[in-house]
This record gives structure tokens, sequence and C-alpha cells, in this order.
């Protein structure tokens, strides 16, 4: 497994890191909270030491499995959580809602995203007593809240990290004038952003920012939700609540078009003997700028193989060729809903 700095944090992270959005079980269905436990247990032993979470995944319930999984390991872990988006109270702004499958025009959650300096306490007790820990790594703005200037709730996360209750501030889902404002108030050390070989908006903004700055790009979907496996066949079923249903890229046409460019992958993933998805990750985290990668995975050997991708060294070669063949298709597959 790779390592690499969080910033200036002096934290080292596994390049590949465990997503825990689908282990919440909202927007995926449902979750087996037995396996999930497996899997964030069976990422450890394989050198990911990267977990990453938030209140809003399962509304609590991804931070309850995390921290039940890693106790008695916690020492081996860098544990990355979020604030910012909050049901408790109808504050800040309005963001969609929610029942507890996801969101739903009549769903009884309403979900604001809210950085007051008050909201922040709440949360950030709230937090740490689900996860068990007394300090959390890295805790990051989940949702950016316009009603909030972003020098009152940068000014409160510095006093958190005086306290001790976390060691490094990251933000989430920002433009490059927001983590610029953030950075005027005190020392950002991640960003974390949707990124993909089908998601490449940020290679022209964010990527080359954080690349310059000493900031921890963190690369969510990676993988597009399992899209870019190879493995989702046009004859998948999805369970009810599970946000693929309604996607244009799960769509057959969709996922022929995918499965004819993963092909085109085939010679440089026999190569290395890894699997299309291994290789997948490993792209994305050879990126200039994106240091790196958080991968979902709800069941044990999935953990085993994502981790597997840490170790694998793409040629210059080899990257120039990939990044032609995801050109080709620019265009061919739907970039949203």
């Amino acid at each position: 497994m790779k390592f690499r700095e969080l910033g200036i944090s002096g934290l080292k992270a596994s390049v590949v890191a465990l997503g825990a959005w689908a282990i919440g079980g909202w927007m995926w269905g449902k979750t087996d909270k037995q396996a999930a436990i497996k899997a964030i247990q069976i990422s450890i032993e394989h050198g990911i030491n990267l977990i990453d979470t938030a209140p809003a995944y399962g509304f609590g319930n991804s931070e309850k499995i995390v921290g039940e999984a890693i106790r008695g390991r916690r020492d081996k872990v860098i544990l990355a959580t979020k604030l910012g988006l909050v049901w408790h109270i109808q504050q800040g702004k309005f963001f969609f809602a929610s029942n507890e499958k996801g969101p739903s025009d009549d769903g009884e959650l309403k979900i604001y995203k809210y950085l007051s300096p008050k909201s922040i306490r709440y949360e950030i007790e709230n937090s740490l007593r689900r996860l068990g820990v007394e300090t959390i790594d890295l805790y990051q703005t989940h949702w950016q809240d316009p009603t909030t200037p972003i020098v009152d709730s940068m000014a409160e996360l510095l006093k958190l990290k005086e306290e001790g209750k976390i060691r490094a501030i990251g933000v989430c889902n920002v433009t490059l004038e927001q983590l610029k404002e953030y950075r005027k108030v005190g020392i950002v050390d991640a960003d974390q952003e949707k990124y993909s070989m089908l998601d490449r908006e940020h290679e022209a903004d964010l990527l080359p920012f954080c690349q310059k700055n000493k900031i921890a790009f963190l690369a969510y979907s990676p993988l597009a939700h399992g899209l870019l496996t190879g493995k989702i066949s046009p004859e998948r079923k999805y369970d009810e609540g599970d946000q693929r249903l309604s996607n244009k890229r799960y769509k057959p046409e969709a996922l022929n078009t995918v499965k004819q460019m993963l092909d085109e992958f085939n010679p440089i993933s026999e190569e290395h003997s890894v699997s299309i998805a291994q290789l997948v990750i490993a792209w994305t985290y050879h990126q200039p700028g994106c240091s790196h990668v958080l991968v979902g995975a709800r069941k044990p050997q999935h953990a085993a193989e994502n981790a597997l991708a840490g170790d694998i060294h793409l040629s210059n070669a080899e990257l120039t060729i990939i990044s032609k063949i995801i050109e080709k298709y620019e265009g061919k597959i739907p970039s949203k809903k």
C-alpha cells in the first residue's frame, strides 16, 4: 500500500481509503451490518488506514458501524468524518427532504446545509459519541452553507483543533473561491470532491490548486457507484431506495458503452494481473493532484480487492493510453442523472 501526506497535518494516509457512504444504507437500498463491520476490518488488515464517513450516511448509522468496527483498532486508523448536513434543526439553507431510504419529496426528514458555530459544536459532540472516540483525525465540511460566513465556520473549526477534538480540517464539495476563503482563516489539509474517469471537471480548478498548495485531494465515487468496476450488467436489479434506479448511467445503452470503454483497458489490466476496478482506482490516484481515492465496500471480498489496488504502478505510457481511451468515449456516457 502506498501512503501519502494529508496536507501538512503530519498524517500519512493510504492512497486507497474506505468510503463508508454505502455502509450507512441510505441511498444504497440497505446494508448488512455484520458484513459491513467485517469489510471495514478487512480493509484495515490489508493496509487501508483512512476511513471516511459522515453523519448523513444513514443519519448516524454509518458512523455507528464504523465506530463499532474500529473498536480495539483505533491506533491503526485515520478517522475522517464530516459536518454541515443537519436534520435536528431547520436552519441554514434547505437542501432536500428524505426518508430513511433516500431523498423523497414527502420525506419527514428535512436536510439543511448549516455550518454555524453553535451547530458545529452540536455536531462534533454527536459524531464523537457515535464513533466512540475522543478525537477525529480529519473533520470536513460536507456541503457549504451560504447563510453562514466561512470565516465564522472556520474559526470554530480552528477552536476544535486547538482543543484536541480534531487533528486536521478538510472541506468537501467546494468551489475554488470557497476553498480560498477557508484558507484565508486557517490551514485546510484536505479537499474531498467527486472525481472519476467520467467526472473530470476538477482537473481545471481544484486539482491543480490542491497540488500547488499542498492540500490533499480525496476523490470520492472514483468507480462511479460501481459503474467502472465492469461488473454491472443491464440485468442488474436494485433495491428500493438505491440511487442507481433513476440514474441514466445505469440504463442498458449507457452500460453497454461503459463496457466497451472498459474492455479497451484489458491489455493493461492483464499486464498487471489486476481487475478492471483495481486498474481504475490506480489510474485515479495517478492523476496529478489526486492524492487519495475513497472506495466503498460493503462486503469483505470487495474491501480486500480494493486495498490491493493501492500498490499498482502505472507507467506514463500506460496512463497516456488509458486517458486517450477515456477521451474517445467522452460525451457518449451520460454525465448527469
